[in-house]
């Protein structure tokens, strides 16, 4: 996100001597991305943040696919998913192509005993139900229902819930994580016109300092495979950094909707973008208001792309028969659209309370068998006149 911040304690100059009240030397790290030349934070240790004791077992978490060339509308009742204690186990893939993994969760336990590093992708997460606290080396977010979690790629993190009932959406993307350019003027500030601002997206606002020696197990995921780690300084050891590449979270109650007189297309609801796809916010609001307008919206070939529909709750109105949790793929290359009824519903309504959030490929998305476990078998007829 390119926005400045800074938390805790740091240097009048960078690069230059730092000491703690008691002399000792605080140690620097360029938390940096695209080599030097992309967005990058500077942090400032107790301890050096390199002092590696042990490497334990690696594994692969490679996402396997049990469909690789899908043409077929699929449909997945994400809430029949079982919940799991571990926080990484939790985690199930259900699409995937080479640059993303779409991640349904439901972990039951907080992620306490270990600490989790993706250096593959950033992690945008959607919490569906739960709230708790992430933590990072960072800082500090609290959360709750209806918040993107945006983590940078190589972000030390923790995990607390307050409940064991929890449900994420998580996008893993093998791109950063931008807010849509569109939206912003030419150094980077969110125009007038744009769905949300600068206030709405909320960094770290507490940061852990722990100064300790021990024995701290980090799990890193690299090129898909999980290696863990044994390091002998506590990762939260930092006591201050400032830059731009950080953690923050976005609510969906706080994207404010684009509407028209006619039913405008699905990038009106994009809230990220990366070089590869896209993230949108389908939230309540006013329908379209000219006095004919149709506010289902119009059969489209998804010609270019994969579209990935996360219903989360309200009342879809183009759909029939959506429950929350659900998730709907219309592959690239055939034509999707209102369910039969839906349309005709839609006209003369004034406002819709839907919740969503939609991811749309530019390569196609290969199904994994654990979506099949939890799919409707039968939704690619579900356009079917009865």
């Amino acid at each position: 996100m390119p926005r400045y911040h800074q938390l805790g304690n740091i240097p009048h100059k960078r690069h230059t001597v730092f000491k703690s009240p008691e002399g000792k030397f605080y140690y620097e790290e360029l938390f940096g991305t695209v080599g030097f030349d992309g967005m990058s934070s500077l942090l400032y240790h107790t301890q050096r943040p390199t002092q590696v004791k042990e490497v334990l077992k690696s594994y692969s978490v490679a996402p396997v696919a049990a469909i690789e060339k899908n043409m077929k509308s699929i449909s997945l009742k994400g809430f029949d998913l079982p919940a799991k204690n571990d926080f990484l186990e939790s985690r199930v893939p259900v699409l995937f192509n080479s640059d993303c993994i779409i991640v349904l969760a439901a972990p039951k336990k907080s992620l306490t005993d270990y600490f989790y590093k993706n250096t593959d992708s950033d992690e945008v997460i959607f919490v569906h139900k739960g709230t708790g606290k992430l933590r990072t080396h960072l800082g500090n977010i609290d959360f709750e229902y209806g918040d993107y979690l945006v983590i940078p790629r190589g972000m030390i993190y923790q995990i607390t819930f307050d409940t064991e009932d929890n449900r994420l959406f998580i996008v893993e993307s093998k791109h950063p994580v931008y807010t849509p350019k569109r939206y912003k003027n030419w150094f980077g500030q969110h125009l007038e016109h744009s769905p949300f601002c600068e206030r709405d997206l909320h960094p770290p606002y507490e940061l852990e300092t722990h100064d300790e020696n021990g024995e701290f197990v980090v799990k890193v995921k690299k090129q898909d495979t999980m290696h863990e780690f044994v390091y002998a300084a506590h990762p939260f050891s930092v006591v201050g950094w400032d830059g731009y590449n950080f953690p923050y979270k976005f609510s969906i109650h706080d994207f404010e909707p684009i509407t028209g007189r006619v039913h405008l297309p699905p990038p009106i609801h994009q809230t990220f973008e990366t070089a590869a796809f896209v993230i949108c916010s389908f939230v309540p609001r006013l329908y379209d208001y000219h006095p004919q307008a149709i506010p289902a919206p119009y059969h489209h070939s998804n010609i270019d792309s994969d579209e990935v529909l996360y219903y989360v709750d309200g009342d879809f109105m183009s759909r029939n028969n959506i429950e929350k949790g659900q998730i709907t793929l219309h592959p690239a290359g055939i034509p999707h659209g209102p369910h039969p009824g839906a349309m005709e519903r839609s006209i003369g309504q004034k406002e819709t309370q839907e919740l969503a959030v939609m991811v749309d490929t530019f390569k196609p998305l290969m199904v994994t068998q654990q979506a099949l476990d939890i799919q409707d078998g039968t939704y690619f007829q579900s356009w079917l006149e009865h």
